[in-house]
C-alpha cells in the first residue's frame, strides 16, 4: 500500500515537473519572425511580378489598335504629327557619296549599298545617314535624339525600346531640332520626350509593317558594319550631293552578291552582300 502511494505520489510529481518544464520552455521567436519575413516577401515577389503583368497587359491592349491587320494597314496614319511622304526604294550611293536628302534626319530616299546593323542596336555615336536610311528599307524603325537634350533617365527610357529588339535602332543625332525623332521608311514623328505615348504608337505601327516597306524579309543584320560604324557627317552635302531622284537603281540586283575584289571605301566598314 506504502509502495504504491509512493509511486503514483513519484509520477505525479515527474508529471507536474513535466508541465512546467514544458510551460516554462520559451517560444522560438526567431524562427517565427523568420518565417514572417520569407512569407513577407514572397508575397511582395509576387505581388509586384503581378502589377508587372498587369501593366504589360494594360499596355499590350492599349496598343492592340495600333497593330497592322488587313483592314488597317498602316494604323500610324491617326497619329498626330506623323509625315508621311513616298520614296522609291533600291537605289544605292557609293560609300564616298553623300544624299541631298530632303527630310532630316532622313526616313527614305537614296542610301549606302550596306546597311547599318539594325539587329536591336544602341549606337553610342552618331552614325551616316545613308546607311541608316538602308535599314528603314528593311523594315526597321530609327529612334534618333538630341544628344543635348535626351540624357540620363530619358536616354535610358530608349534604350530600353531598342536594345535587344530585331529591327530596332537607336543613335544620337545631333543638331536635331526636337529631342526625338522616330524614322521608318516613308514615315516620321518627332516628340518632345520619350515618354511620350507616340513612340510606343509608331513603333508598334511600323516595326515591320509589310504594308510599308520595300524589302519584306530582309536581314537587318551587318555585323561587320556593327564593329565599324561609318561615322556621322555633320556639315551638309555639297553641290555634287546626289538628289532625290538619283542612286543606282539596283532593284533587279538587290540581293546578289558584290564583287569580292572590291575594298570598301576608306573609314567604311567591310560588309555583306547588300540586299
Amino acid at each position: 500500500m506504502t509502495s504504491g502511494k509512493k509511486t503514483k505520489a513519484t509520477r505525479n510529481s515527474v508529471a507536474a515537473a513535466r508541465s512546467s518544464v514544458v510551460a516554462s520552455k520559451p517560444k522560438p521567436w526567431g524562427t517565427i519572425i523568420a518565417v514572417i519575413a520569407v512569407l513577407g516577401l514572397a508575397g511582395g515577389v509576387f505581388g509586384y511580378a503581378y502589377s508587372q503583368i498587369h501593366a504589360n497587359n494594360v499596355k499590350e491592349a492599349a496598343l492592340a489598335k495600333w497593330k497592322p491587320s488587313d483592314t488597317n494597314k498602316d494604323p500610324s496614319t491617326a497619329l498626330a504629327g506623323i509625315v508621311i511622304k513616298e520614296y522609291k526604294g533600291s537605289r544605292h550611293v557609293e560609300p564616298t557619296q553623300r544624299v541631298a536628302y530632303d527630310q532630316t534626319p532622313a526616313f527614305g530616299g537614296p542610301h549606302d549599298a550596306q546597311w547599318a546593323d539594325c539587329t536591336g542596336v544602341v549606337y553610342d555615336k552618331a552614325v551616316r545617314t545613308e546607311n541608316m536610311v538602308h535599314g528603314l528599307e528593311h523594315g526597321a524603325v530609327w529612334i534618333a535624339y538630341n544628344p543635348d537634350q535626351v540624357k540620363d533617365d530619358a536616354l535610358t527610357k530608349l534604350k530600353t525600346k531598342v536594345e535587344g529588339i530585331p529591327y530596332m535602332m537607336l543613335s544620337p543625332f545631333p543638331g536635331l531640332d526636337k529631342p526625338v525623332s522616330l524614322q521608318s521608311w516613308g514615315h516620321q514623328l518627332k516628340v518632345d520626350n520619350a515618354d511620350d505615348e507616340r513612340v510606343d504608337q509608331f513603333i508598334s505601327s511600323l516595326l515591320r509593317n509589310p504594308n510599308v516597306y520595300p524589302e519584306v524579309g530582309a536581314s537587318c543584320e551587318n555585323t561587320a558594319f556593327l564593329s565599324n560604324p561609318a561615322p556621322f557627317v555633320a556639315e551638309k552635302p555639297g553641290a555634287d550631293a546626289v538628289p532625290m531622284d538619283g542612286g543606282k537603281d539596283d532593284s533587279v540586283t538587290e540581293g546578289q552578291p558584290q564583287n569580292p575584289s572590291t575594298p570598301p571605301a576608306s573609314g567604311s566598314a567591310s560588309t555583306p552582300p547588300s540586299s
